[in-house]
């Protein structure tokens, strides 16, 4: 199955799921009338518009490249994740004001056991659908299914903290209790829709690849370039699935193009087996065009010519 087909079945299976815990999660509130619990159903709510959102990204991410759009359309899936941010930021205001209300008059819990089983279903089914999401999503270079799964980790920790919290009121009888777990909850969903806007924002602004990564871009070029003079400007940009690696190529006076050619193949492919959806463009230049300083160098071992 095509790469892209991968993340658009996983982004689809991401609504259903978002609705089963939306559903369960309402009810947990249903069935207790607890306002953190409450407050935990509204982030699952922005859950399922991100699913869709989502989804609608990494369809649009794996249109290939047009007229109109040469590099492709694989950026789309930041903006998804931007939006997913922004909704987070608004899931946060709404529990906060739910918070204030059930501070000022405070709610008595009914059945909290009942609410925390079907809640704690929920949180469960999250734990697991998360994992899929970060790890599909690192390895299909994804940022929507990564934004997804890494905003249901912030739904763990929430989750965890309401469970908890819940449980302190039933044995205390602290009602008020219900409403500060509530807006602590809006306060970690807060920083968590703040970093989701921060990383994707990166994404937008074409940054560069880790250094990890960066590194195995320079040593494969290092160790396949060779019958060439040296190697410098490399750049890298990542958007969304497709990471773009570009530099200058300087090879002898004497070299014909196709021994160029060949050279530049050999590291394309080696390139592309490391980073699958890459798109490489190599610029050859005569010997005069070797760099002493600045940029990033890769020399080979042959001597430098002046």
């Amino acid at each position: 199955m095509p790469r892209p087909d991968r993340v658009q079945v996983f982004a689809a299976l991401s609504i259903p799921l978002a609705l089963a815990v939306l559903g369960l999660k309402y009810m947990g509130f249903l069935v207790t009338g607890s306002v953190a619990l409450y407050s935990d159903a509204i982030e699952s709510i922005i859950n399922v518009v991100t699913a869709f959102a989502a989804l609608a990204a990494v369809r649009i991410s794996a249109i290939p490249a047009d007229s109109n759009h040469p590099y492709g359309h694989s950026k789309i899936e930041y903006f998804s994740a931007v939006l997913e941010g922004v909704l987070i930021i608004v899931a946060s205001l709404l529990i906060l004001r739910e918070a204030w209300r059930g501070f000022h008059h405070p709610r008595t819990l009914n059945a909290p056991l009942l609410g925390l089983a079907v809640n704690g279903a929920a949180t469960a089914l999250n734990a697991v659908w998360s994992w899929v999401l970060i790890s599909r999503g690192r390895s299909l270079r994804s940022p929507a299914l990564l934004a997804d799964g890494r905003h249901l980790v912030s739904d763990l920790y929430t989750s965890a903290g309401v469970i908890l919290g819940v449980i302190l009121v039933a044995l205390t009888g602290w009602r008020v209790l219900d409403s500060i777990i509530a807006a602590l909850v809006a306060a970690n969903v807060l920083r968590s829709g703040w970093g989701v806007i921060q990383e994707s924002t990166a994404g937008l602004m074409d940054h560069a690849l880790p250094d990890d990564e960066l590194e195995q871009v320079q040593s494969t070029i290092a160790a396949e370039m060779q019958g060439a003079l040296e190697a410098h400007d490399v750049r890298t940009r990542q958007a969304g699935r497709v990471t773009f690696i570009d530099f200058h190529l300087v090879v002898g006076a004497d070299m014909t193009v196709i021994t160029s050619h060949a050279i530049c193949d050999r590291i394309e492919n080696a390139l592309t087996a490391k980073f699958p959806e890459s798109v490489i463009s190599i610029h050859v230049e005569p010997p005069h065009k070797q760099k002493d300083s600045g940029g990033v160098l890769l020399m080979s071992d042959e001597p430098e010519r002046v």
